[in-house]
């Protein structure tokens, strides 16, 4: 069984006439694991890795893992996703076409964006945001309530318009539009704290597109201080942040720093959700997974998530974001398997679109398909597969 990844990274090679051998050298991993990375026998899902394989390859990260497939019934996203594109492109190009609207009308309305977006409702968030963006952009255009609108701006395109994006598969490209228009709110309003915000939002981007360093740079140059609660969690979030920018430079002794400080300030903070990052000590052992998924220890990730206390994860989101990452754990040890299997859909169950649309779940799904019996736990992963637009 192949995945679209590894079919399309085979493609590469050859169109490029280089050998396993020649690529898996340049890549530092041996020619028979890229061969089953190749075959789907083994999931292509970290950064350092990809980025790696397409240094060698002399292509970008996108052209390994940009490969859109649609599921079924995922209509509704596609075509908010074509509204949503042309809202950016008239924003960028100065040309909103919204409504002027009060400033506490468009509070709500970021409210209730955002709110979807935890509750990962992505046909409600898909189909409200194109009209609010233009709304917040052709009101901060009309020069009412600017600093306040600038906020919202920032808040919306991070926590609302780049996180749908990356939520429902999007290329990368309109995701970097997002970046954008936050960060030109960010540098207009010129407060710490949503510049750390937009630091956020910019990091993700870049590691997306394998750009290790220029999301280190980002995150460095951002600093909310630690004054408030708010600030402390701002500050707890770009902590966390650089801990996988760190993991995926292959860097060990960062990466822990990084996260001991982040839980030093969830210790303080408790369980929050400033500007929707849902920190405290719960999202920091998630985030501890992510790390040693991203570090390529698959049983410290699974020995993490045992002391995960779910219940005080704030929103969906990041229940989904814990079944998934505790999923991808145990798929790479032998004999949990079935339990990574029903992890899966567990978080399939909560956001169906963070394991249809991520291209590192298709990879992890085609490596378990390889692996796992044709029996009721088969069925399942069988079904979560085809959901996700593999061929089985």
């Amino acid at each position: 069984m192949t995945d679209a990844v590894g079919t399309r990274l085979r493609e590469i090679r050859k169109a490029r006439g280089k050998s396993l051998a020649v690529i898996s050298g340049l890549a530092g991993i041996s020619p028979s694991y890229l061969s089953r990375l190749e075959s789907g026998d083994r999931a292509l899902d970290r950064r350092s890795l990809i980025a790696a394989l397409a240094t060698a390859l002399d292509v970008a990260p996108s052209e390994i893992t940009g490969v859109t497939l649609t599921a079924p019934q995922q209509a509704s996203e596609d075509r908010a996703l074509s509204d949503l594109r042309l809202t950016l492109l008239a924003v960028s190009m100065g040309e909103p076409r919204g409504q002027v609207q009060p400033v506490d009308q468009l509070r709500a309305r970021v409210d209730e964006i955002l709110a979807a977006q935890r509750q990962c409702d992505y046909a409600a968030v898909g189909a409200r945001l194109p009209d609010l963006v233009r709304d917040l952009h052709q009101s901060l255009d009309a020069g009412h309530d600017e600093r306040e609108l600038l906020r919202m701006l920032v808040l919306t395109h991070v926590q609302g318009t780049q996180a749908w994006l990356g939520d429902i598969g999007a290329p990368l490209d309109l995701s970097w539009q997002a970046v954008t228009l936050a960060q030109r709110a960010a540098q207009r309003l010129d407060e710490p704290t949503y510049t750390a915000v937009c630091a956020f939002g910019t990091a993700f981007g870049l590691l997306g597109a394998g750009g290790f360093d220029l999301a280190s740079r980002a995150l460095d140059k951002a600093d909310p201080g630690t004054a408030t609660d708010e600030s402390m969690q701002v500050s707890g979030m770009l902590t966390l942040t650089s801990s996988l920018v760190l993991a995926a430079q292959r860097d060990e002794a960062g990466r822990r720093a990084a996260l001991e400080a982040a839980a030093d300030l969830a210790r303080h903070t408790g369980e929050g959700n400033a500007f929707d990052f849902g920190f405290g000590p719960s999202n920091v052992g998630v985030w501890r997974m992510s790390v040693a998924l991203e570090a390529g220890e698959h049983a410290e990730a699974a020995k993490i998530a045992e002391t995960v206390d779910v219940d005080a994860l704030p929103s969906p989101t990041r229940q989904s974001a814990y079944y998934r990452e505790y999923g991808r754990a145990l798929a790479r040890l032998p004999k949990q398997r079935d339990e990574a299997v029903l992890m899966l859909r567990r978080a399939e169950k909560i956001s169906p679109a963070r394991i249809h649309r991520h291209p590192f779940m298709r990879s992890v799904l085609a490596e378990l398909l390889t692996k796992v019996k044709r029996d009721a736990i088969g069925r399942e992963l069988r079904g979560m597969a085809y959901r996700s637009g593999l061929h089985v």
